[in-house]
C-alpha cells in the first residue's frame, strides 16, 4: 500500500452500517500497511436470520468474538465465512472463527478452505436470500477475489481497492498485468453493473466506485511511466527505483513499494519496454 490518496474521493466513516446489507466491524490491527485496521464485513438480507462474514481478520480472540456478538445483536447467525485472499490480516483468524460459528470457510486458495467447497470465478453464492457474485481479481495476490453485492450496488474489494491510498502488487505472487485486468473488470462493473459503492478491506467506504477505480488505473499508468523513466535514466535496482519514484511516500511503506516496483519491472520487461537484466 502507498499513501497516495486522490483528492475529493467521497468517503464515509469506518465501522458500522455501510449499506442496507453490509456492516463493518473494524479489527484492532492498525498499521501503515493496514490503515485503520482490517474491515471485517457482516453481510445479510435485512429480514434474514442468516449472515455471511467476509474476511474475519487477524487471529485476535476479542475481535472474532466481537464479530459474532455484532451479528447476534443484529439478529443474525453467521452461516458462511468467505475470504477475499490469504494475507494474514484478512485470513489468519478464519479457522478460529469457523470454530466459533460452526461455518465453512470458502476461498479461492484450497489451502485456506475449511469444508468441501471453494470459490471460483462466476460463482453466485446465496445465503438466507442474500446474493453475492464472485469476481476474480488477481494482481494484489494471485488468489484475490471481490464479491459483488448487486442488491446494494456494492462490491467488497479486499485489498484490490482500498478506502484510502493505493494497494501494492505483492510480487512475485501478485502480477501487474493481472492487476490491471482486474481493475478493468471492476471498472466494467461500475459502468455496466450498477456498482457505485466500494466496501474495502481497509479504510473508509467509497461512494464513487467508478471514480475510485479510474483513479487506480490512472495512478498505475503514472507509476509505471515513472519506473520506466527511472530505468532509462540508469537506475538498475528495485531499491534505487523506489527511492526515486516513491520519494513522496513514507519510508515505512518502501518495502511494500519495492514489491510493486519489482512487479512493474517484470511487466515492463514482458512487454519489451525495458531491456532484460
Amino acid at each position: 500500500m502507498t499513501a497516495v490518496t486522490p483528492p475529493g474521493r467521497p468517503q464515509v466513516a469506518i465501522g458500522g452500517p455501510a449499506t442496507a446489507r453490509a456492516l463493518c466491524v473494524l479489527a484492532p490491527n492498525p498499521s501503515p500497511m493496514t490503515l485503520d485496521g482490517t474491515n471485517t464485513w457482516i453481510v445479510a438480507e435485512p429480514d434474514s436470520p442468516l449472515a455471511v462474514v467476509v474476511d474475519p481478520g487477524p487471529l485476535d480472540e476479542a475481535h472474532l468474538a466481537n464479530v459474532v456478538a455484532t451479528a447476534e445483536r443484529a439478529g443474525k447467525r453467521v452461516a458462511l465465512t468467505l475470504l477475499t485472499h490469504g494475507h494474514s490480516d484478512h485470513a489468519a483468524g478464519a479457522a478460529r472463527f469457523a470454530e466459533l460459528t460452526g461455518t465453512a470457510v470458502r476461498a479461492l486458495d484450497p489451502a485456506l478452505r475449511l469444508g468441501d467447497e471453494g470459490l471460483a470465478a462466476g460463482d453466485t453464492l446465496t445465503t438466507g436470500g442474500l446474493e453475492l457474485r464472485v469476481i476474480p481479481t488477481p494482481g494484489h495476490t494471485a488468489d484475490s477475489l471481490c464479491f459483488h453485492l448487486p442488491a446494494d450496488g456494492a462490491v467488497l474489494t479486499g485489498d484490490t481497492v482500498l478506502g484510502r491510498g493505493t494497494t501494492m502488487v505483492a510480487h512475485p505472487d501478485g502480477r501487474l498485468g493481472d492487476y490491471l485486468d482486474s481493475l478493468r473488470r471492476l471498472q466494467a462493473l461500475t459502468v455496466q453493473g450498477g456498482v457505485d459503492t466500494v466496501l474495502p478491506g481497509h479504510g473508509p467506504v467509497l461512494t464513487d466506485a467508478r471514480g475510485a477505480v479510474e483513479f487506480y488505473l490512472a495512478h498505475r499508468a503514472s507509476r509505471l511511466a515513472q519506473v520506466e523513466t527511472a530505468v532509462e535514466s540508469g537506475l538498475t535496482t528495485p531499491a534505487d527505483v523506489v527511492a526515486h519514484v516513491y520519494a513522496d511516500v513514507d519510508r515505512s511503506l518502501w518495502p511494500a513499494a519495492e514489491l510493486s516496483v519489482r512487479a512493474q519491472l517484470d511487466y515492463l520487461r514482458e512487454h519489451g519496454l525495458i531491456d532484460q537484466p
